[in-house]
């Protein structure tokens, strides 16, 4: 069997942006989540797709802001989109998923933890992670498990993170504590291109590896000296972005692997919600139901 995890804050900012407006007859805006029902039911359909949860950041803000004052907040984010979380957990759960609502921790965190939980699992063949997220790419391990941009549809295994980053899985929160991440709001560290951390991290793997003095280092990087000047006075903000990049695989999930078969949509829960939204075209769209 293959597991699909899938990133579902992912989907539905991307139902948000590729979707015409919608309003739920009581003036509620429900074209991201009409998209996001959309490209579940599109999932479901594929014939290696049996076993699949979805997590969702139910509050942007997590740990991780307690640890950093300029990580995300979702401060940023459209309003319209914001106000569709709860709607979108709804009807992921109508759909007869599993579904993972984060608020201490990030629906990347759940997934992550899923990965790892499950990887060597009697039965799985393969986890897919849904999500083109570059923060996921940490948990790819060789065809084991796997990345998918279903946009591009594009498969990512451990030749392709490495192709992309220049660094094995494992560097890839060392990779963006040195070049930063704007979207989780990681800022990096000046002097630390993506091509002189990847020749770095290629060689050393972590930063807590990487020796202070240039002079022992034994792969050449242009303006080496400025570099490890610069790691030495910010080597604690490095390690925290470190902190900040690696997912945590701690995050309590409940479900056994069991539970997380679909057994088809929830046919009243999933009925009544697309009457309440505004979405018959979308009542008699699902292939298979559970009652």
């Amino acid at each position: 069997m293959k597991l699909h995890l899938v990133d579902g804050t992912y989907e539905l900012f991307r139902a948000h942006f590729g979707m015409p407006a919608q309003s739920a007859p009581d003036g509620r805006p429900v074209a991201a989540v009409r998209g996001l029902i959309q490209t579940l039911l599109l999932l479901l359909r594929q014939d290696d797709v049996s076993h699949v949860a979805v997590a969702f950041d139910h509050v942007i803000p997590s740990f991780r802001n307690e640890l950093f004052d300029g990580y995300k907040t979702g401060e940023d984010a459209p309003a319209d989109v914001l106000a569709q979380f709860e709607l979108a957990e709804r009807a992921a759960s109508a759909l007869g998923l599993v579904v993972w609502s984060m608020v201490e921790f990030e629906a990347d965190d759940a997934i992550a933890a899923a990965a790892a939980r499950w990887a060597d699992a009697p039965g799985v063949e393969q986890v897919v992670i849904c999500s083109p997220d570059k923060d996921l790419a940490q948990m790819v391990r060789g065809d084991r498990v796997v990345g998918l941009d279903r946009r591009r549809k594009q498969t990512v295994d451990e030749a392709a993170v490495r192709d992309r980053f220049g660094v094995a899985p494992a560097s890839i929160p060392d990779y963006l504590a040195f070049v930063g991440d704007a979207a989780d709001g990681i800022p990096g560290i000046p002097r630390w291109g993506a091509k002189s951390a990847a020749t770095m991290l290629s060689r050393y793997e972590h930063i807590e590896r990487i020796p202070p003095d240039p002079a022992d280092w034994d792969v050449k990087v242009r303006g080496a000296a400025a570099m490890a000047g610069t790691l030495a006075e910010r080597r604690d903000d490095a390690l925290l972005y470190k902190q900040l990049a690696t997912l945590r695989l701690d995050v309590p999930i409940r479900e056994t692997l069991d539970e997380l078969l679909w057994r088809g949509v929830r046919r009243d829960e999933y009925t009544a919600l697309c009457d309440e939204l505004g979405f018959g075209g979308l009542a008699s769209r699902p292939h298979r139901w559970y009652d």
